[in-house]
């Protein structure tokens, strides 16, 4: 998997590289700066809307209680296609704004759970009491053998 992840690492900047070549003898230069950062402002406005709905749909899921596993798969992808449109490029920005479209996270989403068992475990805390007073309680003696402690000092 790491050998992957290199050869991702080094092939992307440099088919990105191409494109940018490919793009601009085709369209020219200014259009193809033009279309770069359409694609930033798009992308940008895309991660705003879709970040904010989903911490949103998280608060929701969290106060409700129930377990939010397909928004934290999306609060995911919109992280990961933030990352993709810091990557200047056509094939990074393709697939950032892909994985903006909730259409395309769903179809991800789908294909990952079908592969995927959830175990929903719960836990639970308790909020001290103010009014307690932990000072009241008796004082608690552990009773030791000779031969169950040492001094070292």
């Amino acid at each position: 998997m790491g050998r992957f992840i290199l050869f991702g690492f080094i092939a992307l900047p440099l088919l990105e590289i191409a494109m940018f070549v490919v793009v601009g003898r085709a369209i020219g230069l200014l259009p193809t700066l033009g279309l770069v950062i359409l694609a930033a402002v798009l992308g940008g406005f895309l991660l705003r809307q879709q970040g904010l709905g989903a911490i949103n749909r998280l608060r929701t899921n969290v106060n409700q209680g129930t377990v939010p596993g397909r928004t934290m798969f999306d609060a995911t992808m919109i992280g990961v296609a933030a990352m993709f449109l810091l990557i200047p490029g056509f094939i990074s920005d393709i697939v950032a704004l892909l994985l903006l479209l909730p259409t395309v996270r769903g179809f991800l989403f789908g294909q990952l759970a079908k592969n995927v068992t959830v175990v929903e475990t719960t836990t639970s805390y308790r909020r001290a009491d103010e009014s307690y007073d932990f000072r009241a309680e008796p004082q608690r003696t552990i009773d030791l053998d000779k031969d169950d402690w040492r001094n070292d000092g």
